[in-house]
């Protein structure tokens, strides 16, 4: 390709409205367009990396025996009805009408309608397993769409299903699964993580994410620095610290005037924040309140929450004013001495002595408290993040927090689609059984994003090899003006086509400043820069974009191919 030829409009200057790393570059790059809220058009460059991408997705789904279709992405409301998700999806399904007034949802994922495909035309046990996978365009209507393709209201992703007679061979297909995306992965050329993970909205049991490592990374990762435990922070247990201390202090008021906070009451007081406990009071599942105990110095895990069957679930906090009524007191001074409301203590509050809680009055608190003495014996849960440092909750190691971008998951679904959607298919002894399913999604165009995010520096992108847009780019300087330069890179470039080799001639005649910078901005793994002076040489000028130093190598068209297959 020649560059005077492609659409590449490249910007020295940040867009005002790009936070992250990625939409900075992306947009500067030329690879991605804005065209309204959570909407991007992908221009040529940006659009060969999609491809590239897309390209070893199918590669390693097709060898692990997936079979690809291509599903309608507006779907009948009938079929997500059916399953309950209609209502449950909430504003982030996009809904629409066509002429005839009827109810339809743009897809944001695609398990009733491959259920409903099975449904239509697998009849017998003897047909499964099967897996459907297609690349395929969806859209959710985020509530704040942000930082560019990381968070966009439509997008590319990789989603596929399987359906299998029983639990095991759900499991096999589940680890063939998993196999697949470590070799997409590895073949992306990016560093990664395999984290256990919440099942979330789209349900079932057993689920892990793939996240690409970054520092701009919405979610937290807990890794054992002991072992190979990872988990997103969400779903990571953390267990009982050990026994409770015995008390040595008795039960005192003291006046806190102003100090509604656990940081400001310790610090007030001179003790460590982890001697404190804050109380968090949530709807019940039977309608009423749950007080929920947590060390000063824990933050709620809301996932965790609201799994325990006392708790309603979405997580919800209580109303201030029903606060108010129940304690008689405000938020920020409750207590678990005399609390009116069932207390569920986090495990490592449930193991303190002697410590700091509310005295359920306005500017006081209690000092010296201890369960079994002066507040109830609390019920106990896992209701905490894991911090660092924290024991690995496999006993092997401490906990290490890492920042990553969430790119992929698995999920073993069981047969709540199925069952649903009324899925059945007769067993080898002709009796009628529900399928059990598997779900694995690749966000295919956060990929890109998530590769940026790691993979640049202060001059511009850096992409591996891989997924490139091309893997050579051709710098002639001067070339408008000197034969020898004209023609030393024409037969550069025809070598490098003709191998195989994805190559881009920039042929703008530009000045040099102007095209390494941009050369630099887009990221291209290999580049020759061709001018006369080298040239006098028998020399080209070669640079790796991950290097700092360009070196001079033979003006010899197999040396320069050798150097881009060796990567």
């Amino acid at each position: 390709m020649r560059l005077s030829r492609m659409l590449v409009p490249t910007s020295r200057e940040t867009p005002a409205e790009a936070e992250l790393v990625s939409h900075q570059l992306m947009l500067r790059a030329g690879l991605i367009r804005r065209l309204g809220s959570g909407l991007y058009t992908w221009m040529p460059m940006g659009l060969r990396v999609l491809a590239r991408i897309e390209a070893i997705v199918r590669e390693e789904m097709d060898r692990a025996g997936a079979q690809e279709v291509l599903m309608p992405s507006v779907h009948p409301a009938e079929l997500w009805q059916q399953s309950g998700r209609w209502d449950a999806m909430g504003p982030e399904l996009l809904r629409i009408k066509d002429r005839h007034k009827r109810d339809f949802c743009y897809g944001p994922t695609h398990e009733e309608v491959v259920t409903q495909l099975v449904k239509q035309d697998v009849r017998s046990w003897k047909q499964l397993p099967l897996n459907l996978y297609q690349i395929q365009t969806k859209f959710r209507d985020e509530i704040r769409p942000r930082f560019g393709l990381m968070r966009a209201r439509e997008f590319v992703m990789k989603d596929a299903y399987s359906f299998h007679v029983d639990g095991d061979d759900l499991a096999r297909e589940y680890a063939n699964m998993r196999a697949a995306y470590q070799r997409i992965f590895e073949r992306l050329g990016v560093d990664y993580r395999v984290v256990q993970a919440d099942t979330g909205a789209i349900g079932g049991t057993a689920s892990e994410e793939f996240h690409v490592l970054a520092s701009a990374g919405e979610d937290a990762l807990a890794v054992s620095d002991g072992s190979d435990y990872a988990a997103n922070v969400e779903a990571a247990a953390c267990g009982a610290p050990g026994p409770r201390p015995d008390a040595a202090a008795e039960c005192a008021e003291v006046a806190t005037p102003g100090k509604a906070t656990c940081e400001d009451v310790a610090e007030l007081l001179g003790i460590p924040l982890e001697t404190t406990i804050k109380l968090l009071v949530v709807e019940g599942a039977d309608g009423g309140l749950v007080a929920l105990a947590l060390r000063g110095d824990h933050e709620l895990n809301d996932v965790k929450a609201e799994k325990h069957p006392n708790i309603a679930a979405p997580l919800k906090l209580a109303e201030r004013t029903r606060i108010a009524e129940v304690f008689g007191c405000e938020a920020g001074y409750l207590g678990v001495r005399g609390c009116p409301i069932p207390v569920i203590a986090d495990h490592a509050a449930a193991a303190l002595a002697d410590f700091v809680c509310g005295a359920n009055r306005v500017d006081y608190h209690l000092t010296g408290v201890n369960w079994g003495r002066d507040a109830a014996e609390p019920a106990v849960a896992d209701l905490r993040n894991i911090v660092e440092g924290d024991p690995s909750p496999d006993g092997r190691g401490c906990i290490r927090l890492l920042r990553g971008i969430e790119v992929g998951h698995i999920f073993q679904l069981g047969d709540k689609y199925a069952r649903a959607m009324e899925l059945s298919v007769l067993d080898a002894e002709g009796a009628s059984i529900t399928p059990v399913m598997g779900c694995y999604g690749i966000g295919v165009s956060r990929i890109a994003a998530a590769v940026v995010e790691q993979c640049h520096d202060e001059q511009g992108i850096r992409w591996p090899q891989s997924i490139a847009p091309f893997e050579l780019l051709i710098c002639p300087i001067g070339m408008d003006r000197s034969d020898a330069v004209r023609e030393a890179a024409e037969s550069l470039y025809a070598a490098a086509d003709a191998a195989g080799i994805r190559v881009l001639l920039d042929d703008r005649g530009l000045r040099p400043g102007v095209m390494f910078a941009d050369s630099e901005l887009v990221g291209i793994p290999h580049r020759v820069v061709i001018g006369d002076k080298a040239l006098a040489d028998n020399a080209f000028e070669y640079r790796r974009r991950t290097e700092a130093d360009a070196e001079r190598i033979a003006a010899d068209n197999a040396t320069v191919l050798a150097r881009v297959r060796a990567g």
